[in-house]
């Protein structure tokens, strides 16, 4: 009989111990392989969800409240940021702040039916119906507004809804509002400039960080603004328009059109009258204003005496035209009378007198036959006779049957009386210690000798012609006054008019010129029944200027002799309000 190790009771213990360690360790060796497989599994499936899932959702998002219209964002990803633009001294004119936008992913609302009262009471303009649909949609990605307000980002927290999620983004802000609306422009919520500056900079606002600076000043922009303001109210106008010019280097220091908007909350048809910018886009007839060029024109290519008299007893007949004037004279009129009263016989004689040829060569010095070139794109066409008759050359010669923007007309003064040098308009300086765009090779249009006279000229028209109203003392104002019936489907109508006056100042050595026109002004008490350039557009020119002149340091000089003086020895008339 075999004998038993004294072991061989101890080993089945022993081995049955080990086969369950072995056991527990290959259950805990399964259990962390399969958690981090898990892991693994929930990360992969995040990623494409953030990569895949939600970036198609992100292209075609279901957008709360706004009928499902799809909202696209910028083409590299990037964010929205735009540079800023500001004026001359350093004023911001636009810029860009970083904002909340609000989205919601359906799939983790608690309750959609609370979340969509919760929403309509911080958002007014969203609907409970549309809201609460959407919410319970299933959909992950679901814009709800985009720029918040700090207090609407608060209200927002308060509701303490996880499926509310915020994304930040750039929101571009216009401090100024509707004061340099559409020389500045605005920009879509995707930051695509559609207008003025932003629109024809665009790409440079978009990858440069250095502002854009404008010649414009916001404080002679508040002056413009107002004042052609009231001129509408007082006179019941439809619009108005304005520009401040710097004469000498062709900076715009200030322009506004009437009817403007806000460029924080455009929402108007870009068709809408508040959203045409008259000042670039508009094209006019000036009326008398541009007998400025007429008349300078004659005296550079004829050098006539000042005391030569021209025909104004007769109105001019041409085929089925007469040209005839508002308050005639019924005498023959030496040069500066007929510029001081305005006559109308007397400059179409003067233009026969130029030649065809010659007048359109002059129009075409002074900027007045194409397109003006500026920094932003909205600008008009003029409308030229064509084909180009004598009949043209008469009535052009007193601003009818031609059109130009009152930017060119501006540019067009302020070559007259500069000295003759061609000015070009500008908006955008260089840097702030930029002078101008004044062209070096200083184009001569007409000569000093011919703007010296085109200056005493325009002078007496302030100090004894059609815009007494403008004869601030001690300033040395000079100008033209300019009333044109408007021609609405090739008719003339007689109690739709344009009233207009370009100014300037001091007329012994310009620095600046003013334009205002205000568009169909009816008469007042005060106006005893007019409403023509003198009483409508000439009073807002002289309060501008006043207040201007303190603003940049222009105090009135009562020791300056009248630079008219020499041409009283050629009137022969008092004249009235006309």
């Amino acid at each position: 009989m075999s004998r038993k190790s004294p072991f061989s009771r101890l080993s089945a213990p022993i081995m049955g111990e080990k086969s369950d360690s072995l056991t527990l360790a290959r259950g805990r060796l399964v259990l962390i392989t399969a958690f981090f497989m898990l892991c693994y599994l929930v990360v992969g499936a995040r990623l494409i969800d953030v990569s895949i899932i939600k970036g198609y959702l992100s292209q075609q998002p279901d957008a709360i409240g706004s009928n499902d219209r799809k909202q696209t964002q910028n083409t590299d990803g990037k964010n929205k940021f735009r540079a800023d633009i500001i004026d001359r001294h350093g004023v911001l004119l636009a810029t860009s702040l970083k904002t909340a936008s609000l989205y919601a992913d359906s799939k983790k609302i608690l309750s959609p039916a609370e979340t969509a009262k919760g929403l309509i009471k911080i958002f007014p303009q969203l609907t409970y119906g549309d809201t609460l649909k959407k919410l319970q949609s299933g959909k992950r990605f679901i814009w709800v507004k985009r720029n918040l307000t700090p207090k609407e980002q608060g209200s927002v927290l308060d509701l303490g809804e996880p499926g509310l999620v915020f994304d930040y983004d750039y929101h571009r802000l216009y401090p100024q509002g509707n004061l340099v609306s559409h020389m500045v422009g605005y920009s879509d919520i995707d930051g695509n400039g559609l207008a003025g500056i932003e629109r024809s900079f665009n790409a440079l606002l978009v990858k440069s960080e250095d502002p854009i600076r404008l010649s414009i000043d916001v404080r002679l922009q508040h002056i413009l603004r107002r004042e052609i303001k009231r001129a509408i109210a007082d006179f019941t106008a439809i619009a108005g328009a304005g520009v401040i010019i710097d004469v000498n280097t062709g900076e715009i220091l200030a322009a506004t059109s009437l009817p403007d908007f806000d460029p924080n909350r455009v929402t108007a048809n870009p068709t809408a009258p508040e959203m045409f910018n008259r000042v670039t886009l508009g094209v006019y007839e000036p009326g008398s204003v541009f007998k400025i060029f007429t008349t300078a024109a004659l005296i550079e290519s004829k050098h006539p005496s000042f005391l030569k008299k021209y025909d104004a007893v007769n109105p001019i007949r041409e085929g089925r035209f007469t040209i005839k004037d508002f308050h005639p004279e019924k005498r023959p009129l030496t040069i500066p009378e007929i510029f001081m009263v305005s006559s109308n016989i007397g400059t179409a004689h003067m233009a026969q007198e130029i030649g065809t040829e010659e007048f359109k060569k002059s129009l075409t010095d002074f900027g007045l036959m194409k397109r003006s070139e500026f920094e932003i794109d909205e600008i008009g066409k003029p409308i030229i006779p064509s084909p180009w008759r004598d009949i043209n050359t008469l009535t052009a010669s007193y601003g009818h049957g031609i059109a130009v923007t009152p930017l060119q007309l501006i540019s067009g003064v302020a070559t007259v009386i500069n000295g003759g040098l061609k000015i070009k308009p500008s908006l955008v300086m260089e840097d702030k210690n930029n002078q101008g765009n004044k062209d070096k090779s200083e184009l001569r249009v007409i000569s000093k000798e011919t703007s010296l006279k085109m200056r005493q000229l325009m002078r007496l028209v302030v100090s004894q012609g059609t815009a007494k109203k403008a004869d601030i003392d001690g300033y040395n104002i000079g100008g033209k006054t300019g009333t044109a019936q408007k021609n609405i489907h090739g008719r003339y109508i007689a109690d739709k008019r344009m009233a207009l006056f370009v100014g300037a100042f001091p007329m012994n050595n310009p620095k600046y010129a003013v334009l205002v026109m205000v568009d169909e002004p009816k008469p007042n008490k005060s106006s005893f029944g007019y409403a023509t350039a003198g009483w409508v557009a000439v009073p807002a020119v002289g309060r501008i200027i006043s207040d201007m002149g303190s603003i940049m340091g222009m105090r009135p000089r009562h020791d300056d002799a009248d630079i008219a003086e020499p041409l009283k020895q050629f009137i022969s008339v008092e004249n009235g309000e006309h």
